[in-house]
């Protein structure tokens, strides 16, 4: 969030008219083309025609606050029972607009003067963030922050990959597949069509006692992982088993290219390995929800969601099926994340 929408706070004053308005923002555009920022914040220019007015962050921050303490005094008022009526409510916007009327004129701007800095501000990133800076000094407010999208698992961006037809094959499996739903990678699909099935596994486990809804989880996880037997289901349409079986496929053409190394040629193995393992776990994830739909005892059907719901939780995690404390690429025990791992392995041996 910011603390100085394209308008500051709610409506300061009376609304201008349309001619005001279209004039206002013409004006405002004009003037916006010869802004500069200078050091202290602020932004030096007359209002002459053709340069941006000049802006006193500091100043304007504080404006603003008691602009919005002005209009928060002014809500709770209007908000109580005793000032519902439209007499009421009339003067009490009439006084809020004389008292920011006072307000501004007290700092020696009018209201189109302060129209047109909160239009600069609003529209200068660098401007924006030492205002924001100083309403949160004021308001003790933290600052605005940006949230950066999260990552999907598996995705490696393209300016990452090696470069030739060694970094195409890999970037199907990592970044982007034009068969794949949205075009991503072969991994980061199968990651997100695991997740749904590990989801819906263990939503079956849930109420044990009603055989209708652990049949319905169950044709879930079937969709998510090769949607040929559910055709319908909260899953992408594609499949852990083909998403796996591409990771492989694509892992090992990379590894064929005349320009492969020897560190893309080894870890491509633990890859496709991994990849492999992922869909020989998804026959298994198969099976079991096959014959959950297929049965009729709920005792039995409570006992196989079980089992499935553990099974569709190493889609992505892989299994430690020798039982030495680590789940590897090798022995069956490779999962999607192991794949990952060594795609991270293989990339980082690369900018050696």
């Amino acid at each position: 969030m910011s603390h100085l929408p394209p308008f500051v706070g709610r409506i300061s004053m009376p609304r201008p008219t349309l001619a005001r308005t279209v004039s206002c923002a013409v004006s405002s555009t004009a003037l916006l083309s010869a802004a500069f920022l200078l050091p202290h914040g602020v932004l030096q220019a007359q209002s002459a025609p053709g340069r941006a007015p000049s802006v006193d962050v500091s100043k304007l921050a504080e404006i603003h606050v008691a602009i919005t303490a002005v209009n928060d005094s002014a809500d709770a008022r209007q908000a109580q029972a005793k000032n519902k009526t439209g007499e009421a409510q009339h003067e009490l916007a009439a006084k809020k607009r004389q008292l920011i009327t006072e307000l501004l004129k007290s700092k020696g701007l009018s209201d189109t003067a302060y129209q047109r800095q909160r239009f600069v501000v609003s529209t200068d990133l660098g401007l924006r963030a030492q205002f924001d800076s100083v309403v949160a000094k004021l308001t003790g407010a933290p600052l605005p922050g940006r949230i950066a999208a999260p990552v999907a698992p598996g995705f490696v961006a393209a300016s990452a990959l090696p470069p030739g037809m060694v970094g195409t094959h890999i970037g199907h499996v990592t970044t982007s597949f034009v068969d794949t739903p949205e075009k991503a990678g072969l991994l980061p699909i199968a990651f997100t069509e695991a997740q749904v099935a590990s989801q819906h596994a263990a939503l079956a486990t849930r109420n044990t006692t009603d055989l209708a809804a652990m049949k319905l989880h169950a044709g879930h996880v079937l969709h998510a992982v090769d949607p040929t037997i559910v055709t319908t289901g909260p899953g992408k349409g594609f499949g852990v088993k083909r998403a796996a079986l591409g990771v492989a496929q694509h892992i090992e053409l990379a590894s064929k290219e005349s320009t492969a190394s020897p560190n893309v040629k080894i870890h491509s193995t633990h890859i496709a390995t991994a990849a492999r393992s992922t869909a020989t776990r998804v026959d298994q994830v198969i099976a079991l929800a096959k014959k959950i739909q297929e049965t009729s005892d709920v005792k039995e059907a409570a006992t196989l969601t079980g089992q499935l719901a553990s099974l569709a939780s190493q889609l992505a995690a892989g299994a430690d099926v020798n039982a030495d404390g680590r789940i590897d690429w090798g022995n069956g025990e490779g999962g999607l994340q192991q794949a990952q791992e060594h795609i991270t392995l293989l990339l980082a041996g690369e900018k050696k």
